[in-house]
This record gives C-alpha cells, structure tokens and sequence, in this order.
C-alpha cells in the first residue's frame, strides 16, 4: 500500500480533503445566516449569484442534502488516509487512536470552527462563490441526493413537518416593526420614525386625533350675517362646516377659496353661502387610520366630520392630521405651538383639562394610557373616580399631576411634571 501511495501523496491528499471538509462546513452556514431580505432584493434587482443562491435555498433539503454529502466523503475518505498515515507512523495497534484522535482536532479547528465562524461573520463571502460549484454538484448528485432527502422528509413527516420548502421568511407587523428599528444606521431615524407609525396606523382610529366638537370653528346660519361674513374673512382655517344652531345640524363644508365667489357681490345672502358649500362627509369614530387614509383618496376628500353610533357630531379630522401620525407636526416646537400647554420656568407644564393626551404626549414624550379617555380632565376623573372638592394630586404613569382649577364639573387647569425615578442601593 505504502508503496503505491507515497506519503507526500498521501498527506497532501489529506491536506486537500480537510480543504473541502472546510469548505463543504463554510458552505452549510454561509447559505443559512444569508441576510434573506437583502438576497431577495438583490435577487429581484437582476443580480445572477443572488439568483442563484435563491435557487439553492428554494428547497433547504436538497441544499443540505449535497452539502453534507459532499462534506460526509471527504470526512471519511480523510479519515481512512489519516488511518494508513498513522499505521506507518504508529503501528496497527496505536495507529488508528493517534489517527482518530489528531484528525478530529484537525477537522474541528480547520474544517469546522475556523470556518463556520467566517462564514457566520461574512456569510455573502463564502455563500456566493459556493453556490458556484454546489448548484453543479446538486445536479450531478440529484439522484442520490433525492434518495437521502426522500427518507429523511418522510421522518420529517412522522415528527409534523408538512412542507419542506422556504416559506419566504413571512413577517408579522411586529416582526416588521422589529426590523425598521434594528436597521441602525442603514435607515435615518426619521424614516425609521415614519416607517413605523404606518405600521401603527391601524391601532389608531380617527377618533384618537380629531378635533373635538368643542373647539371646532364653525358657521352657524342662525348668526348674523354680519358676524358670519366678519368670521369667514378673519378665519385661519381653510375650510369650515356649516350648520344651523347646533353643531350636530351640519349642512355643508364650506371652502373659503369658495367664498370670494360672494363675497365680491354687492348683496350678499346665507343662501348664497351655503349654495357654495360641499355636501358634509361623515366618518364613524372607530374608523383605523390606515382604512380612512384609504377613503379620503377614494373620495377625494381632505376632512370629515367624525360622529358616533347615534350620528352626533364627535368632532372633525383632516387628511393633515392623519399625515402628522405618519411624519411629525408640521411645526418645529410642538409644545411651544400647543395652545393647551403652558411651560413654567420650574419645568413643570400648566396643561388644560381640555388637551388631548395624544397631543401631550407627543408634545412632551410622555407616556400617559391612550386607550381610555382622551382629554386629561377624563383621565384625570377616571382615576379619581369622583369630581375633586379642590386641590389634589397624583400619579399616571409616572407624571405626577396637581389639579389647580375645577369649574363646572370640569378640571380646566392641572400642574403637572414628569416624576424622576431615584434607585438606591443597598451594600
């Protein structure tokens, strides 16, 4: 034996078979700690090794299939020349110990640890050249390689295993939200930001951030003339209902660019102005943000009057409102913009009972429970569970709140601070 095969034959026939043991072992975790999403863009993109390892990770089984076949043999063949090395060395008595035990620390380090690490680290590195020579290998070895892969899914089965094909790596809305925060550095935090409060939209509904019926600006036909055409001249606002003694009766939605149509007449009537007025569009309070984003575009509408199961009028929400859960306030200093919180120099907030929480905590960062009451005088109430005689504070969350006026069964005014959380510890 020894005189048909050399050693230096031998041994670099050793060395060439812990290679592709390293190479068969790199292959095995390079394919399957592939980033898949940013292969599958890649993939779609037109990039052919990108299509190809696509095609590889299609069917896992078969992938594995050749690798630990091709990683098999060689391990075994390495095995039996390290055994005729060692018997030459040895004997036939201590050689196949000293071969077994110096070729498994030898296959561990170099074909196995070393390796996988690598491809671990710098999975693109090793996946895309293998797919190089695996997808071949696959196509010369399919038959054997469908044998293996025929018994071991039909294990699979026994133990539940339904499908063997990649399923795409499907993600949950919370799976996705996981990903936008971990893109680091790659995604800006801004559109991290953005991304997931599209991912949000559907937990909240149009009655989390319309403007209630108390502060909405509106015409009321049963005014004077006068005062209606003072009010339309002086308003901010671009577009407003119409409605005749109660807000509840709205007729119309009124868009002041509209207006110069009669106001420019010598005579003006109420008639006129409501002949200029679109007809009102209605919106269920519990309607998602996300379904109702959907419906301005369908309806080409930009505001909707929010009104609930009774058809009362809850308040309004505008296409602008549901664009600032996706980008921010369209202001640079929210809580300075924000006519229902007052800074104090002590850095507390004077904050009216009125306010949205909402609002408050996208103005200030806090924390404060959005799933029941919207304003803070129903939050404060509901934790209070009665109307406070005078003076009284507390803690949500954890702002600590001081209620410093009660007027008409309404807390119009609170105090209130973020409390600081001191730890202390104990030697």
């Amino acid at each position: 034996m020894n005189d048909d095969f050399p050693l230096g034959l031998l041994f670099g026939l050793l060395l060439l078979l812990i290679c592709l043991s390293a190479f068969f072992s790199s292959s095995e975790t390079g394919m399957m700690s592939l980033n898949r999403y940013r292969l599958s863009h890649r993939a779609n993109s037109g990039e052919s090794r990108a299509q190809r390892v696509t095609r590889l990770l299609s069917r896992p089984d078969r992938l594995i299939g050749v690798i630990l076949i091709g990683n098999n043999f060689v391990n075994n063949l390495a095995a039996s020349i390290a055994t005729i090395i060692a018997i030459h060395f040895f004997g036939d008595v201590t050689g196949p110990a000293v071969a077994t035990t110096l070729l498994t620390i030898a296959i561990l380090i170099f074909s196995e640890v070393t390796p996988k690490t690598y491809a671990a680290v710098k999975p693109e590195r090793i996946a895309y050249p293998a797919s190089l020579v695996l997808e071949p290998m696959l196509k010369l070895l399919y038959p054997l390689v469908w044998l293996v892969n025929a018994i071991s899914n039909g294990l699979l089965r026994l133990l539940g295993v339904k499908s063997i094909e990649g399923d795409g790596d499907n993600l949950t809305r919370d799976e996705l939200r996981t990903v936008v925060h971990e893109a680091g550095p790659l995604v800006p935090s801004r559109h991290q930001a953005m991304l997931v409060s599209i991912l949000d939209l559907e937990n909240v509904t149009v009655n989390d951030i319309m403007v209630p019926r108390h502060e909405v600006s509106g015409i009321d036909l049963d005014d004077d003339l006068d005062d209606i055409l003072t009010q339309i001249r002086t308003s901010q606002h671009t577009r407003m209902p119409i409605f005749k003694g109660d807000i509840n009766n709205i007729i119309g939605m009124l868009h002041l660019r509209n207006a110069a149509r009669f106001l420019s007449r010598s005579e003006v009537t109420k008639a006129a102005i409501v002949q200029e007025a679109r007809e009102p569009y209605f919106i269920p309070e519990s309607t998602p943000l996300h379904t109702q984003l959907l419906n301005f575009q369908k309806q080409k509408r930009r505001i909707g009057i929010v009104v609930d199961e009774y058809g009362d009028v809850e308040g309004l929400v505008t296409l602008e409102d549901i664009l600032e859960e996706i980008v921010g306030e369209f202001t640079t200093d929210v809580a300075s913009q924000n006519q229902d919180i007052h800074p104090q120099e002590d850095g507390s907030h004077v904050i009216d009972g009125t306010a949205n929480i909402r609002d408050i905590n996208k103005s200030l960062g806090w924390q404060l429970p959005t799933d029941g009451p919207k304003t803070l005088n129903g939050l404060i109430l509901e934790h209070l569970e009665s109307f406070p005689d005078g003076p009284v504070c507390l803690e949500i969350r954890p702002v600590r709140m001081e209620i410093l006026e009660v007027r008409d069964n309404l807390i119009t005014a609170a105090r209130c601070w973020q409390a600081v959380r001191r730890t202390t510890t104990s030697s």
